[in-house]
């Protein structure tokens, strides 16, 4: 079953007052997202649902997914989280968690300190988004890394690249010349709903 934290539970039902939906329920949807993986969809529905609906219900409303869906969220947590770049919904679903392969890490001294970099410091300040940052490589005082999570596909990512991570790599490490993104934003996924999209 999926779990509804306390807090997104207030939200919805925020929403709902806030837009005369009182008495619906909420749908929670899990798509293939093709090489993006998984792509998540909240909405509100009328009181029944469909037939074949898994559905549970919480404090002041029901949860609707069809049964695909369910199989995909099961043992995950609809939560809804307030940062200072914005707030929503975000779903954590370990069944749609890609069994990934993760690439060779690069080796060196300049690779081992980029990658010190980003555990001790760049990527505990940009997780409360949700986001992460992967060393890809380092070649000829250029540092190229992936962004995942809550990163890929933001609109505020050049931001976090310039101003955040080659801003740190630099004044830390000032051989490095520059950093590049090797992400495929096209192909993401925020995981952020914002409570318009309703």
């Amino acid at each position: 079953m999926l779990t509804v934290t306390e807090v997104a539970r207030k939200k919805v039902i925020d929403i709902m007052d806030a837009e005369g939906k009182s008495g619906c329920g909420l749908r929670i949807m899990a798509q293939s997202g093709g090489c993006s993986g998984i792509r998540y969809g909240l909405s509100f529905v009328e009181e029944g649902g469909r037939q074949d609906d898994v559905t549970f219900e919480v404090e002041g409303f029901k949860v609707h997914m069809d049964p695909a869906s369910a199989g995909v969220l099961e043992g995950g947590t609809l939560d809804f989280l307030e940062t200072p770049s914005g707030s929503g919904f975000k779903i954590d679903a370990p069944m749609a968690r890609p069994a990934v392969t993760p690439p060779a890490k690069p080796t060196g001294p300049q690779a081992e300190a980029v990658q010190r970099l980003l555990e001790e410091v760049i990527n505990p300040g940009i997780a409360s988004h949700g986001g992460f940052v992967t060393l890809m490589d380092v070649k000829d005082d250029v540092v190229y890394v992936q962004l995942g999570g809550g990163c890929q596909g933001c609109g505020m990512v050049d931001v976090t690249l310039k101003q955040g991570i080659e801003a740190i790599i630099k004044e830390r490490m000032p051989e490095i010349q520059a950093v590049y993104d090797v992400t495929d934003h096209a192909g993401g996924k925020n995981p952020y709903y914002q409570p318009r999209r309703f």
